[in-house]
């Protein structure tokens, strides 16, 4: 996967192979993976059949400006908490 690759289904791909890893934030997506639209690839990832919950929270950004009601988006475990 090249981050560099702005088509939709590889921005899906690296979206999916990070929160495996770990949860993410739209920031987080945004800075790390180069995807301008997070919300827009989690839906259509939704739409495909994939389980990832959403927790908002405020975040603060590399520049030390807050954020309220940042989505963290995960994958849930069995027994609903995050992977």
């Amino acid at each position: 996967m090249k981050i560099t690759d702005t088509s939709a289904s590889s921005q899906r791909a690296r979206i999916l192979a990070r929160l495996r890893e770990a949860p993410a934030t739209t920031l987080e997506l945004m800075q790390e993976l180069n995807i301008l639209r997070p919300g827009a690839r989690i839906s259509e990832l939704r739409d495909e059949g994939h389980s990832i919950a959403t927790h908002l929270q405020d975040v603060i950004d590399p520049w030390g400006r807050k954020h309220s009601r940042v989505a963290l988006y995960y994958l849930p475990t069995d027994d609903g908490r995050a992977a």
